[in-house]
């Protein structure tokens, strides 16, 4: 069929739409195409604009409250650096009654205050001085070559504490030796908040003795660590005021501070710190504003403690640009995908000029038709299974080799035959259908050439076309007769080993059942003379103890504790035969609920020890609860056994990792008696012990009969431990019903 011709030019309008539009030509659906994609790629550009400024101001907040965060930490550890100098300072007069300013000098020196602590003028010390011994000081520091020493203010006060010593000796710190600092009221109020709690105190803000009055004055701050005497260790403060020696101190400028804790600076955070004590603001430190900038894109704010001050400590960003520098980078993703809109655009128009080549490949896909038709030919032609091409009353309308050998006819002389006049069967009738997207697939018996009925397996399935055509299915025809007598040779055997497995199977429970009766028997004849045993023994010791001595009495006691053992024994015998004979009544388990219910039981029997038992929770399996209850049993009363040695003793219960089996995986540990771990293989064998019976009673069947219960769920019991450090029994369990 030759295809329609197409205009050279797809965009050419037709002339039914000219004539019903008069002069006024349609806008091609090409152009329209193409402004929607300009129109959906500015849109999809604006909301990618929000969503990533929005993102990426959020990450500049968490970097900003991450730097912040930073900052706060290096302010407190420079802090604590200064602290930690004064308490080396104290540490000093901890090993010196009072120690010599060459010794002090020396100290100073060597923690390197101007290299290391910049933020520090200074560190002096200031003792503690009652009016008594004022005049005693100033003689003591006169006769020691500080010339004419005097305190300042002068007055009488109920208290002082002047500066006696003060490193590094600048002309400034020489200056401010002699200062009460006891007389001005926010350093006096921290030094009687050191000398009573013991503790590092922060004074207010303050100007330094060391700074011009007639200067801008620098806020700065004083540290003070109280000094008591040698060799007390006062409690209270009432005990720490009678103790007082004085203190050692630190003048620290917080601008140097902040610039030595926080240099160099990350990003374009900025700061300011205020003393709020008590209510009140009061201006530490502020970073520079530069006039006319614009406002900050995040704030911050934190109140700490320091040294008994309350600190607020404001941080502020830089503005939008300089906060979130990667909207840039947004904003030349934004240009780029104006472009790539604008490139959209342009390939839109282009596809709009694609018609006349999808006519072109319509034409090739034509041939490429003609093409698989071919192919599909041939494939029939050759093919080693029979196919036949039908038409829609069933008659052979093309037939290949295959099929003629099938048959034993002429391929040739198969065309106008019905196809259905070959087999035994007519139409309709005996047939098993399996139809899947049209395809039906049956089972036909036929009749060969020479007079053979050989079984062929049909698979029709329609070939799809227009209504009409010469060709409606394509049925494949497989002779399967040696295959269908190989499947009955199978069959013919199974059911001989069915036969087979059910004469064992009787075979097997009869064997089960005379084991159950000679295990009966033999508990019966075996008790009959252990009952005659202990009985003959008991009556001997009590009607004729008195002629025994204790040796006789002894050996005799030792026959009855034998005779009752074995009867134990003939039990434990009993109850193992009986756990592989019992059916298994699959349910949902509690294993902690069941432990629970057994560790009760256990501390009920000795009410004297004290066991620490630590049940983990959602410990849930499936399993026979009987059998599951008498695992545990066993595996507690091991545990509650081996432990009884100890006063620490601890049992725990609990579920390792999910397996990918689908099997749960639970555990019992103590720290109990343990056991060699080159005796582990056996642990789980019948009356096999790795203890004495003096030390640990028991027949050895308690183990082996959780083994056997495991086993019969399908799981596995191992057990792990050394000698004198416990051991954990692991088993396992299905995590979910089993299928039938």
């Amino acid at each position: 069929m030759t295809p329609p011709r197409v205009p050279d030019d797809p965009l050419a309008p037709d002339d039914a739409a000219e004539r019903g539009t008069g002069n006024h030509r349609r806008l091609p659906r090409g152009y329209l195409l193409a402004a929607a994609v300009l129109a959906a790629s500015l849109v999809l550009l604006a909301l990618f604009w929000q969503h990533a400024r929005g993102r990426e101001l959020r990450a500049a907040q968490v970097e900003f409250l991450a730097e912040s965060d930073e900052a706060l930490d290096r302010l407190h550890e420079r802090m604590l650096q200064h602290e930690l100098v004064l308490r080396g300072g104290v540490a000093l007069f901890g090993t010196v009654a009072m120690p010599s300013r060459q010794q002090w000098k020396a100290y100073v020196d060597a923690i390197g205050i101007g290299d290391r602590f910049p933020a520090l003028v200074g560190l002096g010390y200031a003792p503690h001085v009652t009016p008594s011994q004022l005049e005693d000081l100033q003689r003591r520091e006169r006769l020691a070559g500080m010339g004419l020493f005097s305190i300042r203010p002068r007055g009488v006060r109920g208290a002082y504490g002047p500066i006696l010593y003060l490193e590094p000796r600048t002309p400034e710190n020489v200056e401010a030796i002699g200062y009460d600092m006891f007389s001005d009221p926010v350093r006096g109020e921290a030094m009687v908040a050191a000398r009573d709690s013991g503790e590092a105190a922060l004074t207010g803000p303050v100007q330094l003795v060391q700074d011009d009055e007639s200067s801008v004055p620098v806020r700065s701050v004083v540290m003070y660590a109280p000094v008591y005497r040698v060799g007390d260790t006062p409690r209270g403060p009432a005990a720490r005021r009678l103790s007082m020696q004085g203190w050692v101190y630190a003048p620290v400028r917080i601008d140097r501070m902040v610039e030595a804790a926080l240099e160099p600076r990350r990003g374009d955070l900025r700061l300011a710190i205020l003393d709020v004590t008590g209510g009140s603001e009061v201006a530490l430190y502020a970073d520079p504003v530069r006039p006319g900038a614009d406002p900050p894109q995040f704030r911050r704010s934190r109140v700490v403690q320091a040294y008994g001050r309350d600190w607020r400590i404001d941080f502020r960003s830089g503005p939008t640009a300089l906060a979130v520098p990667r909207l840039a980078s947004v904003r030349n993703n934004m240009a780029l995908g104006g472009l790539v809109a604008l490139l959209l655009f342009g390939l839109a128009l282009l596809l709009a000029r694609t018609e006349s080549r999808a006519t072109r490949m319509a034409e090739r896909m034509t041939e490429n038709y003609r093409r698989s038709e071919q192919r599909f030919r041939n494939a029939m032609r050759y093919s080693a299974i029979g196919k036949a091409l039908l038409d829609g009353e069933g008659r052979i309308v093309e037939a290949n080799p295959a099929l003629g050998d099938i048959l034993g006819r002429d391929p040739s002389a198969l065309a106008g035959k019905p196809f259905h006049g070959f087999f035994l069967e007519s139409d309709g009738q005996g047939r098993t259908e399996d139809v899947a997207d049209g395809v039906v697939r049956t089972t036909r018996q036929l009749l060969h050439e020479d007079g053979q009925v050989r079984h062929a397996q049909l698979t029709f399935a329609p070939v799809p076309g227009k209504i009409g055509q010469d060709v409606a299915r394509l049925v494949q025809v497989e002779d399967v007769t040696e295959r269908l007598r190989a499947e009955a040779r199978v069959h013919a055997l199974n059911r001989t080993l069915e036969s087979r497995v059910a004469l064992r199977t009787r075979e097997l429970s009869g064997a089960n059942r005379e084991l159950e009766a000679f295990a009966y028997s033999v508990s019966h004849d075996l008790r009959a003379p252990l009952r005659t045993i202990e009985g003959f023994s008991r009556l001997l010791l009590e009607r004729h103890a008195s002629q025994l001595d204790a040796a006789g009495r002894d050996y005799l006691a030792r026959v009855r504790n034998a005779t009752s053992r074995m009867g134990e024994l003939i039990d434990s015998m009993l109850k193992m035969s009986r756990l592989s004979r019992s059916e298994l009544r699959m349910a949902p388990v509690d294993i902690g609920l069941l432990a629970s219910e057994l560790v009760r039981d256990l501390q009920a029997n000795e009410p004297g020890r004290t066991v620490t038992v630590d049940i983990a929770p959602g410990l849930e399996a499936f399993g026979d609860p009987a059998l599951v209850r008498s695992l545990l049993q066993n595996l507690l009363d091991n545990a509650w056994k081996f432990t009884r040695g100890r006063t620490d003793a601890w049992i725990e219960v609990g579920a390792g990792e999910p397996r990918q089996d689908g099997a749960r995986e639970f555990f019992v540990r103590d720290n109990g008696a343990g056991f060699p771990p080159e005796y582990i293989d056996k642990l789980f064998r019948p009356f096999q012990r790795l203890h004495s019976q003096d030390n640990f009673a028991g027949h050895g069947v308690g183990l082996a009969s959780a083994k056997r219960i495991v086993d019969r769920h399908g799981g596995e019991l191992r057990a792990e431990g050394r000698e004198g450090e416990g051991a954990t029994f692991w088993f396992t369990l299905p995590g979910s019903m089993p299928d039938r």
